[in-house]
């Protein structure tokens, strides 16, 4: 790259300087982006899907030892399972969560450089320019 970022290149290879190589350049880069992104939403929406499939599986694994502790004749101490399970319950709630907040900053940080995009391509577009926007 010639300059710090004030030139980007056409598709037919000619430098395009200021403010439409700038948006040329930010498009560009987020269209190359966005496969990525898409991909890794998708990836933790099925682990998202994942956790609490195993959540309610836990949760019906912990009422079903309960329900077997108590209809035994014989004594058998199987608290400390029931206990493991709700502490692997908490984890896999844990873990849910952080995942949904990521996904959910994810999403938004998508939806940010969308608008901005579709912002600055109908200032192109226009040719309108607000004031203080860098120029050539």
């Amino acid at each position: 790259m010639a300059g710090a970022g004030s030139a980007a290149v056409s598709g037919a290879g000619t430098p395009v300087a200021g403010p439409a190589g700038r948006n040329l350049f930010a498009e560009g880069l987020f269209e190359f982006l966005r496969p990525a992104v898409q991909q890794l939403d998708s990836h933790v929406h099925a682990v998202r899907e994942s956790q609490v499939e195993l959540r309610e599986q836990i949760d019906n694994l912990a009422t079903e030892l309960c329900r077997i502790n108590e209809d035994q004749k014989v004594a058998l101490d199987l608290d400390p399972y029931v206990k493991k399970l709700l502490n692997a319950r908490r984890r896999v709630v844990l873990v849910n969560n952080i995942l949904q907040n990521a996904q959910e900053r994810l999403r938004r940080l998508n939806h940010s450089v969308a608008k901005e995009t579709a912002r600055r391509r109908a200032m192109l577009d226009s040719g309108v320019y607000p004031p203080g926007f860098p120029s050539k």
